[in-house]
C-alpha cells in the first residue's frame, strides 16, 4: 500500500460524495461517509491551491440491464444528486453526471481530463465496490495512471469494501492514505 509518486498533471477524482449516497449507512472496517467527505475535502483543497483538476462525479441513475439484485424501490429525495457542500465546489471544478456505476462510462469525463494534458488520477469516494472501483478499471483501461486514497473510500458493505481494497484496486492502481497522497503531492 505504497504511492510512488504523482504525474505533474494529476487530476483529483471524488466518485459520488452526494446527499443521498453520504447518507447511506456504513459498517466497520470501512470509514464512516463523514470521514470520506472530510478526506476528500482535504484532498480537493490541496489540488486546487496546486492548479490541479478537480472533478466531482454524481449518479443520478442507473445502467439499465437486468441483474438479480432487486431494484431500487420509491421515489429519490430531491437533493440525492447534490454535491455536499463539504466539498467546497468552486467554480473551476469539472463536474461528471453519470447514470451508471462507473464516471467514465457515457460521460465526457475521458475528454476532460485528456484537454488539460491529465496523465493520472487519485480517486476517493463512495461506494469502494461500485463507483470507485467501477471508475479505477475504466481508468486503469484508458491508460491512465491510477492512485486510490484507501482510507477516503467507503461502501455500505464492509466486506465489499475490504475486497475491493485489498484485492482488486492493487491490481488497477497504487492505494495509500489520503495524507501519503498529500505529502506527494506537495513534494
Amino acid at each position: 500500500m505504497t504511492a510512488t509518486t504523482l504525474d505533474p498533471t494529476t487530476a483529483l477524482v471524488l466518485v459520488d460524495l452526494q446527499k443521498g449516497i453520504v447518507a447511506l449507512p456504513t459498517t466497520h472496517p470501512a470509514p464512516p461517509a463523514d470521514t470520506v467527505v472530510e478526506r476528500g475535502a482535504r484532498l480537493a483543497t490541496a489540488f486546487r491551491e496546486r492548479g490541479l483538476p478537480v472533478v466531482l462525479v454524481r449518479v443520478t441513475g442507473a445502467a439499465p440491464g437486468r441483474s438479480e439484485a432487486p431494484p431500487r424501490s420509491g421515489r429519490l429525495p430531491a437533493d440525492f444528486a447534490e454535491l455536499v457542500p463539504e466539498l467546497g465546489r468552486e467554480d473551476g471544478d469539472i463536474v461528471v453526471t453519470k447514470h451508471t456505476w462507473g464516471a467514465f462510462h457515457a460521460t465526457d469525463l475521458d475528454l476532460q481530463l485528456r484537454r488539460r494534458g491529465v496523465t493520472q488520477v487519485v480517486l476517493a469516494g463512495i461506494a469502494t465496490g461500485a463507483g470507485v472501483e467501477s471508475t479505477a478499471r475504466a481508468a486503469h483501461e484508458h491508460g491512465y495512471h491510477v492512485t486510490v486514497a484507501t482510507d477516503a473510500v467507503t461502501d455500505p458493505d464492509p466486506e465489499v469494501h475490504r475486497f475491493s481494497v485489498e484485492r482488486v484496486l492493487p491490481r488497477l492502481a497504487e492505494t495509500d492514505t489520503t495524507d501519503n497522497i498529500l505529502a506527494l503531492l506537495r513534494g
